[in-house]
């Protein structure tokens, strides 16, 4: 057996393997790639990592290995031949095996040392990902993040290192230092685009103090922007104004010259370009000021128009606009706005959302049982509109408190009223309902028997029109077929990209497969008691699925008609509803002159049931039949009427 990766062993070994290719044990192409491993001495493999070669058999054809877990494992000749890499023992990976303590040493003591090692193992060129990934845990035990920090500041003094804007770009190790005023400046001259140029300019802003004369690196940096926010100040307004911004910090922190006829924030404002898009374009981290920026430029109308906006916005930016408001002395005219929305039940999940994130004292006399029926509303509302995921509903079923915080002040009466209306709602399924209703009663357990009793009624069987029908088994099948495959294809393409605990990627596409996942459960499970019905000839002697109902308000010469319909229907436009909406619940089974109350457009009142008369028949599906495909049910007799809740 040889183990000498002397020149005198390797040519021995050589002449043993020119032997074995002789007598056809071993193909000649083979030969290089084990005289390599042999005289590197270690190896790499794709699943075992790196290993020291410690011997190689000619008689029995074997290269033995010694990997972490693995000591002494034997290969067959060819197969290590073609699965194995030579590795030097100058490279990281090999000096992890052999000097381990020195290497953490060197963290501690001389980091850029450190990162010169592991960067020539790479060629000169490793991103911060593949740095990390092969020093975390092993090498770098501490709180990866800030030893980075401080890194980084240490290899920019050093100046044999160039430190990408993007994460994802390779740190490069330079044969020749460069100053950092040279190679800070030059990244700025460099990068394509204005969004990477802001980049590179805010890398300079963290080293200003090694710049040395910091006015005429500010004016020269300043002199490349100013012509980019004019080109950009249409097309792209709110990079445009995060352009500004970072300009003018830049001024301040080197005390540059100021430029006559620079544009400002307002002068791109004064292009009236929409608030939301502008924040779309601009950097998250950016967005209070860019609020900022617009409140300046707009004195007079800036409340109005963030108010206006807010029910339009995304939670996070819905947030920061209402910090805008409370700092600007707005603090009434929002809650007055919140109120409004919340009564009329026309408040979006997002805005829900995000105050339901926020509920402090400073919305205290905001919150409260009206807030949660109209999260309600926004959650069947959302998934009428077949939205894809509902952040809000999420968030109700992760916040234990939430919803005891929101009706704890209402009379027994009401908690009843809005546990009856979440016992209807159908954007939960019967584990996540039961879940919510438990915390009820642990609150209030005098609504236990309301819970009891409504379980017992409960009709498990879901009606609903083939035209909505068709809609979910096409939803099902595009789930199925097309969605979550290629939702498995990304997971298994993001966990070829490496060490999954920074890999991105593979979290977010981890995270679309759980809500995907959920969605088939739901899907499945409501196909599978739903019964296709046409709704013909419903009963009209009582209000019933399947008829058009008018109803009086009480003392008002005030009429409202409803369409009540499948389960699954819904379309406020044409009045439209589903038979298990708390409205139609309210109706069911009532008959003409009958009084009913229940909530309209952000308020309880008293309405007489005026007439009722079979609705127009639904749109016909193509290739209707009575036998749905699984999982779906099959169809329904007419006239059904369930039991009101």
């Amino acid at each position: 057996m040889f183990a000498d990766p002397s020149a005198a062993g390797q040519t021995s070994m050589k002449d043993e393997l020119d032997r074995l290719v002789a007598i056809g044990k071993l193909e000649r192409r083979h030969v290089e790639p084990l005289s390599a491993l042999h005289g590197a001495g270690y190896c790499l493999h794709r699943a075992w990592g790196c290993g020291k070669v410690t011997g190689l058999d000619p008689v029995l054809g074997r290269l033995t290995i010694d990997f972490a877990g693995k000591p002494g494992h034997g290969m067959d000749l060819a197969f290590a031949a073609e699965s194995l890499k030579p590795v030097p023992p100058a490279h990281i990976l090999v000096r992890k095996l052999t000097e381990l303590p020195a290497l953490r040493q060197l963290a501690v003591t001389q980091p850029t040392e450190l990162l010169r090692i592991a960067l020539a193992s790479f060629g000169g060129r490793a991103t911060q990902d593949q740095v990390q990934n092969v020093l975390v845990p092993d090498v770098i035990k501490a709180d990866w993040k800030k030893w980075w920090e401080g890194t980084k500041r240490a290899l920019r003094k050093d100046g044999h290192f160039q430190i990408p804007a993007k994460k994802t770009d390779p740190i490069l190790l330079l044969e020749q230092a460069v100053g950092a005023r040279e190679r800070l400046v030059s990244d700025v001259h460099l990068a394509k685009g204005l969004k990477a140029r802001l980049l590179t300019v805010l890398e300079l802003m963290k080293s200003l103090e090694d710049v040395g004369d910091k006015p005429t690196v500010g004016d020269e940096v300043i002199h490349l922007l100013n012509p980019e926010i004019q080109s950009h100040m249409k097309t792209m307004p709110g990079l445009a104004i995060e352009a500004v911004l970072v300009r003018d910090d830049l001024r301040q922190a080197t005390g540059a010259a100021a430029v006559a006829g620079e544009l400002s924030t307002a002068d791109v404002w004064a292009g009236n370009p929409t608030v939301l898009a502008v924040l779309a374009e601009a950097s998250v981290g950016k967005h209070s000021r860019v609020l900022d920026s617009f409140r300046s430029a707009h004195p007079e109308t800036w409340a109005e128009s963030i108010l206006g906006m807010m029910n339009d916005a995304t939670a996070k930016v819905a947030g920061e606009m209402a910090d805008l408001l409370l700092r600007g002395n707005q603090g009434q005219a929002l809650k007055e706005k919140i109120v409004r929305l919340v009564s009329q039940h026309a408040a979006t999940s997002e805005l829900l959302l995000w105050l339901a994130r926020a509920r402090s004292d400073v919305f205290a006399d905001v919150l409260g049982p009206e807030v949660f029926r109209a999260m309600l509303t926004a959650i069947e509302r959302d998934q009428f509109l077949e939205k894809k995921s509902n952040k809000l509903r999420d968030y109700v079923l992760d916040d234990q408190g939430l919803i005891v915080e929101l009706i704890e002040s209402a009379d027994i009466d009401l908690i009843k009223d809005l546990t009856r209306a979440l016992q209807l709602s159908p954007s939960f399924d019967d584990m996540d309902k039961r879940s919510l209703l438990a915390r009820i009663v642990k609150a209030f357990p005098s609504v236990q028997s309301l819970i009891s009793a409504e379980h017992v009624k409960q009709d498990i069987t879901l009606l609903v029109t083939w035209e909505s029908l068709e809609r979910r088994k096409n939803e099902y099948h595009e789930l199925v077929n097309k969605t979550i495959p290629a939702n498995a294809k990304d997971i298994a393409l993001a966990r070829s990209y490496g060490d999954l605990r920074e890999n991105h990627e593979y979290k977010a596409a981890k995270e679309q497969q759980k809500v995907l996942m959920r969605r088939k459960g739901e899907l499945e499970r409501d196909l599978g008691r739903a019964r296709g019905t046409d709704f013909s000839n419903p009963r009209v002697d009582v209000v019933s699925p399947g008829t058009v109902v008018t109803v009086a308000e009480a003392g008002s010469a005030h009429h409202e008609a409803f369409v009540i319909m499948g389960a699954w229907d819904f379309d406020l436009e044409k009045g439209v509803i589903s038979y298990l909406s708390p409205i139609a619940q309210s109706l069911l089974n009532k008959a003409v002159g009958d009084e009913v109350e229940f909530d309209f457009e952000g308020s309880r009142k008293r309405y007489r049931v005026v007439s009722i008369a079979p609705a127009p028949a639904p749109k016909p599906v193509v290739g209707e039949s009575s036998e749905p495909d699984a999982p779906a049910a099959g169809e329904s007799g007419s006239g059904v009427t369930p039991t009101a809740g």
